[in-house]
Order: C-alpha cells, then sequence, then structure tokens
C-alpha cells in the first residue's frame, strides 16, 4: 500500500512539474496590456499604444501549440474551453464549421475559441502543402476538442484552383455524416474572424427561415473570362508557385443550361441545401465542367442558390446579392475606401485590407457575422479586443439565461 501510495504521489508530482513547466506556453500568444474599451471609443492614446505593439509583436509559433496540446485537460483548462457555458437554444441549435486552413495553428485556434459553443462541430482541413508542425498542430486540437475532427480527405490547394472548392467539399461531406443535426454550416479561412458571439449568431441564423447566406451576382464581362475560357494550371515565378493561366480554348457551356452567377468563396449555408449539393447529379456535372475554370468557388456557390427549386433558393430574378449585402464576410478593397467604407488602418494584401485596431467599432456595428482579413502579424490588438469584446456578449447573454435556467456548462 505504501509502495503505491509513493507511486501515486510521484506520478502526481510529474504532472504537476509537466503543468508547470508548459506554463510558458499558455501565453505563447501574447496579451497585451490595451484598454480595449478604449480602443472602441477611437481614444487617441490608446490607438497610439496599439501602433506601438503592432511594431513589436513577434511572430506565434506553431509548435507551442503542438506542445500545449499534448496535455489535452491542461489546454482546454489554460484556453478555457473547460468554462464554456451552453444555452438549452444552442443545444437545439447546432451549427458546423468548414475550416480550410494552411498556417498560423495559434490563429485558428483563436478563431475556434471564439466561435466555440459544445453544441457546434467543426471540420479542419488543412492544405497537404502546410508544415509538419502545423499539421501536428490542427491534430492536436481534434484530439483535445470532441467536436473537431480533421477532414477525412486533403487537398494540396492551389489559389483559384478548383483544390480550394474541393477543400470545402471534402469537409461539407464529411460533416453531413456526423451525429450532429446541425442546421446551418460556415465555411472559414485562416484569416477569418467571427463579429457576433454563438448565441447572437444563432438569432440572426433563426431569421433566414431556411434561406441561404452568400453574395451572388451577375457576372461582369471581365469576370465571364474565368468560366468562358479553358484554364491550365501552370508553374509561375512568383508568391503561388502554381496558378491557373488562360488558354485561348473557349469552354462548352455549363451543362444543363445553367445561368453563372458570380460571388465569393464564402458561404451561409442551411443543412438541406448541403445535402442537395451532396446528392444531386447535375451538381457533379457543374463541378466536373468547373475543373478548368478561375477560381470555381466563386462562380460555384453563387450559381448553385439561383437554381429553381433548391432548398432556399434565391430566384434568378432577383437583383444581385453584393458583399456588402451578403453579412458572411466584411472585407475592405483598398479601391472602395472612402468611398464605400473609411480607409484600412493595418495593411493592404492584393488590395484587400488587413485591419487595424482603429478599425474596432466599425467592425463590431456594420452589421455582418465575420471578418476578413486579420493577422496578428500586421496587428495583433484588434484580434485581442474582438475576442475580449465577443467575451463580454457571452458572458452577458448567459448571465441573462442564468436566470431562466437555461445556460449551462457545456
Amino acid at each position: 500500500d505504501r509502495g503505491r501510495q509513493a507511486r501515486h504521489r510521484l506520478l502526481c508530482q510529474r504532472a504537476v512539474f509537466v503543468r508547470v513547466s508548459r506554463f510558458d506556453d499558455i501565453q505563447t500568444f501574447q496579451r497585451y496590456n490595451i484598454n480595449c474599451s478604449a480602443v472602441y471609443d477611437m481614444d487617441p492614446v490608446e490607438v497610439g499604444k496599439s501602433l506601438v505593439i503592432r511594431r513589436t509583436h513577434v511572430e506565434e509559433k506553431d509548435d507551442s501549440l503542438v506542445n500545449l496540446t499534448v496535455d489535452c485537460s491542461l489546454f482546454r483548462w489554460a484556453r478555457g474551453y473547460e468554462t464554456v457555458y451552453v444555452t438549452e437554444e444552442e443545444r437545439n441549435f447546432p451549427l458546423a464549421y468548414s475550416l480550410v486552413v494552411h498556417k498560423s495553428a495559434w490563429m485558428v485556434e483563436r478563431l475556434i475559441k471564439a466561435s466555440y459553443s459544445p453544441s457546434n462541430i467543426y471540420c479542419i482541413h488543412y492544405d497537404k502543402k502546410s508544415s509538419a508542425q502545423f499539421i501536428l498542430a490542427m491534430e492536436g486540437l481534434a484530439r483535445c476538442l470532441p467536436n473537431v475532427f480533421i477532414a477525412s480527405k486533403q487537398e494540396s490547394v492551389i489559389y483559384a484552383g478548383i483544390s480550394r472548392l474541393k477543400a470545402d467539399l471534402n469537409c461539407l461531406s464529411d460533416l453531413l455524416e456526423t451525429e450532429v443535426k446541425w442546421k446551418y454550416v460556415i465555411n472559414l479561412c485562416g484569416q477569418d474572424f467571427p463579429l457576433r458571439s454563438n448565441m447572437e449568431l444563432l438569432s440572426e441564423l433563426r431569421s433566414l427561415n431556411g434561406a441561404n447566406m452568400l453574395e451572388s451576382s451577375r457576372p461582369t464581362e471581365l469576370k465571364k473570362e474565368r468560366f468562358t475560357f479553358h484554364y491550365e494550371l501552370k508553374d509561375v515565378s512568383f508568391e503561388y508557385q502554381k496558378l491557373p493561366v488562360k488558354t485561348l480554348q473557349i469552354k462548352d457551356p455549363p451543362p444543363h443550361g445553367i445561368e453563372i452567377f458570380t460571388g465569393n468563396a464564402y458561404f451561409v449555408l442551411s443543412r438541406e441545401f448541403v445535402m442537395y449539393v451532396n446528392s444531386s447529379p447535375l451538381v457533379k456535372d457543374f463541378l466536373a465542367w468547373s475543373e478548368d475554370t478561375y477560381s470555381p468557388d466563386e462562380h460555384f456557390w453563387a450559381t448553385l442558390v439561383r437554381m429553381p427549386g433548391v432548398p432556399g433558393e434565391v430566384p434568378r430574378s432577383q437583383p444581385d446579392i453584393t458583399d456588402l449585402m451578403s453579412k458572411t464576410r466584411l472585407v475592405k478593397w483598398n479601391y472602395l475606401e472612402g468611398l464605400l467604407y473609411p480607409a484600412c488602418t493595418g495593411s493592404h494584401v492584393r488590395s484587400v485590407c488587413i485591419y487595424g485596431a482603429a478599425e474596432l467599432r466599425w467592425l463590431l456595428n456594420y452589421g455582418h457575422w465575420f471578418a476578413n482579413k486579420l493577422d496578428p502579424n500586421v496587428d495583433p490588438v484588434i484580434i485581442q479586443c474582438l475576442e475580449e469584446k465577443l467575451e463580454e456578449r457571452k458572458k452577458n447573454m448567459c448571465m441573462q439565461s442564468l436566470s431562466s435556467q437555461t445556460c449551462q456548462k457545456g
């Protein structure tokens, strides 16, 4: 007995040592001493402080998340998953997420945490080309969180190629196979971030009454070239290494007399619509036809929601649904800054704004559900402040629910 007790004490001491030795890993994405309420109110001193922080930020390493997820109980405790509360409404209205990601493991984890509910289900599709440490970190998240899993099939994702669309389709197919009877699915990339708490998002999704939410517009003459000509994957000498390149070969018209609409890669889709997509021979033919087009994810979903008779159909006669009308993603294009929205306070990549801290109020109040793009290496303060504001909203809504005894620990 004494021997067993001694061994037990030794194991406990080792466990404590492991937890203490990994304490530094808990802090691997830095929390800054910043007053987010003052940033929200555009206090010049606090906004100025965020600019200093931006210049001194050090990139988080993927291997620190790998190390932390070795001990799942420590990871869940350190990141607050053990104390997430869920309301009866959330239990009755689960959501699904398709996360197509390839880098910045901590940013992916923070995205999951900000949108997290124990009632939701999350599919992670990592790029086959991702680093070994990033893949290990994603596998660690899936091992430690019971409602997070890795897609059963991974693509080597090429910018503007069919592989980006197939990555989402892989996750959608897997999500339909889970036991969770989710109501809507939302796809996100690693530089997205929620602008609504889970409870707030549910309230808005209920009002859709089974409709889908995504951009769907008639194509411009320039965008028609993306699916009028045959494109071939070719090596390029800059960032992407491979890109679909236009040839002079004109494609056959779309199958089944499909009329093409364009939008972006992001959607909020009902379960019924996804079930239709997963089983329809028409969709299978349309996907095959889209293989040699440029950025097919930007016409695939926008077109399918306009198909007569699909669940949540948007009639073809209905006017264009622009990216500012669709609440799925709030994006700033540099050529529209000063016309449709205020100037970017972060930086630009390929004409898209990577948000800065001074855009906190605008992001939270514009009315969209998710923001793109955010990057801690551009401005870590905006991400920290969005996390804090969302957490405040969660606590306030949960306290209201606790009064009616409908909010319980997940």
